[in-house]
């Protein structure tokens, strides 16, 4: 049975609120009361609550995010190897001409720290701060896979394996199978388990103690992430820039 953890409602909607602004660009205080089931005056309190700390901007009757939200991003940074991660993962997007990511591992969620695209594509969606599904995603699998068995237990206990396509998977025995065969090999896929077209290869990122602190993965469509591209030609230079970040941070 999942545990329920302490929670304080008005913090929960704060930040409700910022997702969902973030998640569209702005919003008004009607639509912010649909998504967080409120009426429009309580969600008008919290708003303003975010307007007076700075953490909103107003223009007309839409709210943005304010830059202060670029010092705490900033900080955050701060606590990774960011120079040797962005070398190793630029190195890998311009090798393999894919959208690269090193993925950290933050408490009980895998979440995307790092995205590099070739060429400086921006067409690619921005995935930096999202959180990674560990069961459904290359590199939260690489992560879940080094996890000791009762961290690793309890993190599937707590987040459930959520469906996100039929390909995702669902069942506890068959997800245990795949995380020991990542153990043997230090590779994993994601063939379409979190997002449809969507394919991706990782190896873990690991501390001098063998324990997970990220991982680093190559994605693609799968026009060009499929068959021997993806199970052959990227895995070894996946393996390899995750071992060159384990030399430099564990030397640092």
């Amino acid at each position: 049975m999942t545990q329920s953890k302490p929670s304080i409602q008005s913090t929960e909607t704060c930040f409700a609120i910022i997702e969902q602004i973030q998640s569209n660009g702005s919003a008004g205080i009607s639509e912010l009361a649909r998504h967080v089931n409120l009426s429009k005056s309580a969600v008008y309190k919290h708003v303003q609550t975010l307007l007076r700390l700075g953490y909103l901007v107003r223009q007309g009757d839409d709210y943005y995010l304010s830059l202060r939200f670029l010092l705490l991003g900033r900080q955050a940074y701060d606590r990774l190897p960011l120079e040797v991660l962005k070398s190793v993962v630029t190195q890998l997007a311009e090798t393999t001409g894919n959208t690269t990511h090193f993925v950290a591992r933050e408490n009980d969620h895998a979440v995307y720290a790092l995205q590099i695209t070739p060429d400086g594509d921006d067409s690619v969606e921005r995935s930096e701060g999202k959180v990674a599904p560990m069961h459904a995603t290359a590199g939260g699998k690489a992560i879940l896979a080094f996890l000791d068995d009762e961290e690793r237990d309890s993190i599937v206990e707590q987040t459930g394996l959520p469906t996100f396509t039929d390909k995702t998977i669902t069942d506890r025995s068959e997800l245990k199978a795949e995380l020991q065969s990542v153990r043997d090999t230090r590779i994993v896929f994601d063939r379409e388990e979190f997002v449809e077209g969507i394919q991706s290869v990782a190896s873990p990122v690991l501390d001098s103690g063998g324990s997970p602190i990220g991982s680093v993965s190559v994605t693609g469509t799968v026009q060009y992430m499929s068959g021997k591209r993806l199970e052959e030609d990227v895995v070894g230079l996946v393996i390899s820039a995750a071992k060159s970040i384990e030399k430099e941070i564990r030397t640092a």
